[in-house]
């Protein structure tokens, strides 16, 4: 078993070279089996081996023996052991969590903390092949689809799992050889918990009427999921790029006609790529909300909004699909800001930076298309740059127009959403608006033959 261990260990690249590795350590079978082999392991990769021990509080004199237990055992072996004692059902209670969320959560909080203190590394845990297989039977009784299934791996973000293909029983064997004497924990043999049941109830009686061989099985079945779920990630990031018009901290902006044209699964995995690039995980977002942005999509109904919660906001505008934070939604974006030559204006509001400059006629490409670099006769400013958001009444003559016209009805125009248009800057002199930023510049000041002094403005988004 021990070199099994260790070829995963050195196949998966699951420990470098001189890293921290932080073993959870409960004092059962499993933790303590990899105990001793992470030991051993030094031998081959030399690492620093720690350890961590929760006392979750809940099991008295037994929970303080343990504590006990494993601390002596680390003492013995010279290895460093940190533990804490917290309740968990009162940690449940206050979170709203079930007792086992609540002990994962109190569990891997203390982990990393202890890591962050000593300089980082990686987290070691004794999942094991029979963990996999009650992994994988509560999620699909629970519902869930193939990432669901592919179950645990080997490692995952800073946390490793050197025992994954090995079963319980191999580990019991492994600690009755090597005289280890593991702490029992008396509530693992109770069916007062969701993964206790199916470990002592229904894998027992699949074993006993349908297949013997359940947990090989739903192993290979993890194996297989993992598979086909890290082609069809691969598969959508490269779809999502395809699609992508625009993406910055507050929102990601899809073109709607090409993502309708993708399959309904990697359309599912889009929307769900795209929520959580934006709000940095997936936690409260169901299948009911991914469906109802399906149908939204579908419908091109512009200005119509789905708030799935989280402080997430899906509509559709013009031909795209708009994924954005709520609280970029709340009241109006207001900015007013003087603009200087030779200088740089941070427009946080906008996430925007904007510069002006006057340059040589002979440096003017009249043949940029940048919607975001733009020309003016410098000699027919009236005073002060400034960049501000529109002002009721305001007027401007568009390039190419004789008389001026209501910049909300040139917005209206030009197709921009009504909740977008008091984000677009306005750059003005003294008297006139000269550029409605990103779509058109005024007649009045558009560079002509007689234009002797080139005032070049150029707009940057602050994107990721």
């Amino acid at each position: 078993m021990k070199e099994r261990v260790i070829d995963a260990v050195v196949e998966n690249n699951l420990i470098k070279k001189g890293e921290n590795i932080l073993l959870g350590l409960s004092g059962g079978p499993d933790s303590m089996a990899l105990l001793y082999i992470l030991k051993d392991i030094r031998e081959i990769i030399p690492f620093n081996l720690l350890a961590a021990h929760i006392n979750h509080g809940i099991r008295g004199e037994d929970a303080d023996n343990d504590e006990n237990y494993v601390k002596d055992q680390c003492n013995k072996l010279n290895i460093p052991i940190y533990s804490q004692k917290i309740n968990m059902n009162k940690y449940a209670k206050k979170n709203k969590l079930s007792s086992e969320e609540a002990g994962r959560e109190i569990r891997y909080s203390f982990f990393r903390k202890t890591l962050d203190n000593i300089g980082g590394g990686k987290i070691a845990v004794a999942h094991n092949k029979n963990d996999q297989a009650e992994t994988l039977l509560m999620r699909f009784l629970r519902g869930t689809g193939i990432d669901g299934l592919r179950g645990m791996e080997y490692a995952s973000n800073d946390i490793i799992r050197p025992l994954l293909d090995i079963s319980r029983t191999e580990i019991e064997k492994y600690c009755r050889e090597n005289e280890i004497n593991p702490r029992i924990d008396k509530t693992n043999l109770e069916a007062i918990y969701g993964r206790n049941k199916i470990r002592l109830e229904l894998i027992p009686y699949i074993e006993n009427n349908f297949n013997l061989g359940i947990i090989e099985t739903l192993t290979r079945t993890a194996r297989v999921m993992q598979t086909e779920s890290d082609f069809l990630s691969e598969y959508t990031k490269e779809q999502f790029s395809e699609i992508l018009i625009k993406e910055n901290r507050n929102n990601i902006k899809l073109h709607n006609n090409k993502f309708i044209r993708l399959h309904k699964s990697i359309r599912s995995r889009v929307i769900r790529m795209g929520i959580e690039r934006l709000k940095g995980n997936l936690k409260g977002v169901e299948e009911k909300h991914v469906s109802d942005i399906l149908d939204l999509s579908n419908s091109e109904n512009t200005g119509k909004r789905i708030n799935i919660g989280n402080n997430i906001n899906i509509r559709i505008s013009y031909k795209q699909l708009i994924i954005e934070k709520n609280d970029k939604l709340k009241g109006k974006t207001e900015f007013h800001e003087n603009l200087y030559l030779k200088s740089k204006l941070n427009i946080e509001e906008l996430d925007m930076t904007i510069e002006a400059k006057v340059i040589n006629k002979e440096d003017l490409n009249f043949n940029s298309k940048d919607r975001f670099i733009k020309y003016f006769d410098y000699d027919k400013i009236n005073g002060d740059l400034s960049v501000r958001n529109r002002n009721p009444g305001d007027r401007f003559i568009p390039l190419g127009m004789k008389g001026s016209k209501k910049i909300k009805d040139f917005y209206i125009d030009e197709k921009i959403p009504r909740e977008d248009r008091d984000r677009i800057p306005l750059v003005v002199d003294n008297k006139n608006i000269i550029w409605v930023v990103g779509y058109r510049i005024s007649d009045i000041y558009k560079v002509t033959e007689c234009t002797k002094r080139i005032l070049e403005i150029k707009v940057s988004q602050n994107e990721y």
